[in-house]
């Protein structure tokens, strides 16, 4: 097992390149299968979580071939299997992705239920309601999902809540369905209009991405021989911000849309921050104090839900009342009690997160509860005073890519170093 170990109190400075996105490659590579062809693929990120999407596009029968350490070159001719690997579909949630995939090319899918952070109930029912829709018949039984159908055809399909995957798998699911299909309150998040531009390249005929309102003309054959390279991380660029807010530092985040990051540059604007915008980079400069805000987490282009507990590190410091309202995932505040254990002042009632500043937080051991906790964790480790340990950095892993050395490299004292559990 491995730890992070940070002795804290240095402010970050320097520039940080951001790697592909998390969100957009875990539903991309399952995409890939839709493709009677080859596909290449570029600017993925290295992490965990993208690693198991190989392991199963493999399991299935794709042949991948690895350009360099972020790019990628994937036949899907030839799948042997419509069965997703229990063993690692469990392990992470984007896994529900092949069952769109898999059901929208070969009309079966069976996967076990996704795994992933525990963040509260990952209902699927959208994404059922959706492939009912289509045509398909769904069967729960033992922990998994199977889907079949005898073809798919176009149908008006209104989602009852935003939700980006139901939104993504439905899209995905019905590229190569007869006829036409809408999705009507489809959630418009940056990274879906990346699967959508990326089934497009591919030969699918995708319109509205971006909006409440998406419109697929299904297409007989999707063939790929084409490549395609994945937007940056904009919730990666979003945490080396805060980071550098909270640090006292001054950052500039490199290979960014800044177009994606408005909500972010919004509230460090607000919490105190010197914001610049040069589109395909942002630099952020603390100036002279933090102040507390009112935060509360809404579905694109609100505050993003996966910035919520980097955003809480700059307020734990700011001088006065700052309010977090979750309301997306039930469960997101778990990592509270651990800032807690570093002098943090949280309250934490239902959805909300009451957070009284305090003059310094301080090392601690503490434990990622889950990816976003985690890196929140660090940001806290790099501000407080004396030694952090970190442990469960697998969550960690899962999303973000070679992080202790980007850190270092802004200045942080970070290193990773093996424990026994």
């Amino acid at each position: 097992m491995d730890k992070l170990i940070i002795e804290g109190g240095t402010p970050l400075i320097g520039e940080v390149n951001i790697s592909g996105m998390k969100n957009a490659a875990v539903a991309i590579l399952p995409a890939t299968l839709l493709v009677n062809g080859k596909c290449y693929i570029d600017n993925l990120p290295n992490i965990s979580d993208v690693k198991l999407c190989y392991e199963i596009l493999e399991s299935l029968g794709a042949k991948i071939k690895h350009i360099d350490e972020h790019s990628i070159e994937v036949d899907t001719r030839n799948i042997t299997s419509t069965i997703v690997p229990t063993e690692i579909a469990s392990k992470f949630r984007a896994s529900y992705y092949f069952i769109g995939a898999l059901l929208g090319r070969f009309k079966t899918a069976q996967s076990s239920l996704p795994g992933g952070c525990d963040l509260g109930v990952r209902a699927i029912d959208q994404h059922i309601k959706g492939f009912e829709a289509l045509g398909g018949k769904v069967t729960l039984k033992d922990n998994s999902i199977i889907v079949n159908a005898n073809k798919l055809n176009g149908t008006n399909i209104y989602l009852d809540i935003v939700s980006v995957g139901a939104t993504m798998n439905i899209m995905i699911a019905a590229v190569l369905a007869e006829g036409i299909t809408i999705i009507e309150n489809a959630a418009k998040e940056p990274h879906i209009v990346d699967v959508a531009n990326f089934l497009n390249t591919m030969g699918a005929d995708v319109s509205g991405a971006g909006t409440d309102v998406i419109k697929i003309n299904g297409v007989k054959e999707l063939k790929g021989e084409k490549q395609y390279s994945v937007i940056p991380d904009q919730i990666e660029a979003g945490t080396f911000m805060m980071a550098a807010l909270a640090s006292k530092g001054d950052v500039t985040v490199k290979n960014c849309i800044s177009t994606h990051l408005s909500p972010i540059i919004s509230k460090l604007e607000e919490m105190g921050a010197e914001v610049t915008d040069n589109f395909d980079s942002v630099r952020v400069k603390y100036v002279n104090k933090l102040n507390s805000v009112h935060i509360k987490t809404l579905p694109y282009p609100g505050f993003p839900t996966d910035m919520q507990p980097q955003a809480a590190i700059p307020l734990c410091l700011a001088g006065d009342k700052s309010i977090i309202t979750e309301t997306i995932w039930s469960s997101r505040f778990q990592y509270t009690n651990e800032l807690k254990k570093m002098n943090a002042s949280i309250d934490v009632n239902d959805k909300t997160a009451t957070i009284s500043g305090v003059s310094e937080l301080k090392g601690a051991p503490v434990y990622a509860t889950d990816l976003r906790a985690g890196v929140a964790l660090i940001i806290a480790g790099i501000t407080a005073k004396g030694t952090t340990e970190i442990f469960n950095i697998d969550h960690i892993d899962r999303g973000y890519e070679n992080i202790e050395n980007k850190f270092k490299k802004l200045g942080a004292k970070i290193t990773r170093e093996k424990y026994d559990k």
